[in-house]
């Protein structure tokens, strides 16, 4: 049941615009984990911060309402939420009459809470969700990602398919600490294979990583098969197994599809999550 392949991607789909939380299609995480080297108890902390744009619902006396929702998911949770049927649920919403705000919200919370952790003993860490209401729209800034930006560098790229083996780390001299961006992140989904663009940065303490291999490798994604989530964790991997940082932490904001973006963060100990700002791309 949570295979990619069974999900609504890439197939025909009829809209309702009736509240339906049936309509949420989780997949589990472990299959994909595996294939990284990721056991039961993943080496990193984190969560994936997603921004849906179209939200809409009616107030009691039937007129229509919009907000954007800002969920944050735990990387603990079993499942992720396939994005299109996340996209299909959300629609759901649009003829439906709700009190208020906040009966939204505390609907958004449970279903997708039910779905993440469907078939888990117990929950560990809830969804959460925020929801911007029109008068707060002016206040969400857009920001590009700190740090040293390698797409300063002209390197040649002959690998798109992802090279683990292009990165190295300097293990005899001082070690560095450094926080490093590109905007050259490119994907394909899983299912569909249609692009997903993003831009990356990497915050790490160790051995000094090789800026121009790094690039190199970031850029062996791009004909890749493989959800957001998936990618970034399996960026994280690689640097980890191949460059040993005594800190790491990957993060990744996609540009939207759908109405929706994914930007998932992992790092290799317990920190604050990103503020959820977006970049110009986005």
């Amino acid at each position: 049941m949570s295979a990619a392949e069974d999900s609504p991607l890439g197939k025909a789909s009829s809209y309702t615009d009736h509240y339906d939380p049936a309509l949420l299609f989780p997949i589990a995480r472990a299959d994909k984990r595996r294939e990284i080297g990721v056991g039961e108890r993943p080496p990193f902390f984190g969560a994936d911060l997603w921004t849906a744009y179209e939200l809409s619902w009616l107030n009691p006396r039937g007129k229509p309402q919009v907000a954007i929702a800002q969920v944050t998911v735990p990387c603990e949770t079993p499942h992720i939420i396939e994005s299109k049927s996340f996209k299909l649920y959300l629609g759901s919403f649009t003829n439906t009459r709700f009190a208020d705000a906040a009966e939204v919200q505390a609907h958004l919370r449970a279903d997708l809470n039910a779905a993440l952790w469907r078939g888990a003993p117990a929950m560990q860490s809830g969804v959460g969700v925020r929801l911007l209401l029109p008068e707060m729209f002016d206040r969400e800034p857009i920001q590009e990602m700190d740090g040293l930006s390698l797409d300063r560098l002209d390197i040649e790229c002959t690998q798109y398919t992802p090279a683990p083996e292009l990165l190295r780390a300097n293990f005899d001299e001082q070690p560095v600490t450094e926080v490093l961006t590109s905007n050259l992140l490119k994907s394909n989904c899983l299912v569909t294979g249609q692009p997903d663009w993003g831009s990356v940065q990497i915050a790490y303490a160790g051995p000094q990583i090789d800026q121009e291999r790094l690039l190199q490798y970031l850029v062996s994604f791009r004909n890749h098969n493989e959800f957001h989530e998936q990618c970034v964790e399996r960026i994280f991997m690689d640097i980890r197994t191949r460059c040993q940082p005594t800190q790491l932490a990957v993060y990744a904001r996609y540009t939207r599809r759908g109405g929706l973006d994914i930007n998932p963060f992992r790092t290799s100990y317990p920190q604050a999550l990103p503020k959820n700002v977006r970049t110009a791309r986005q």
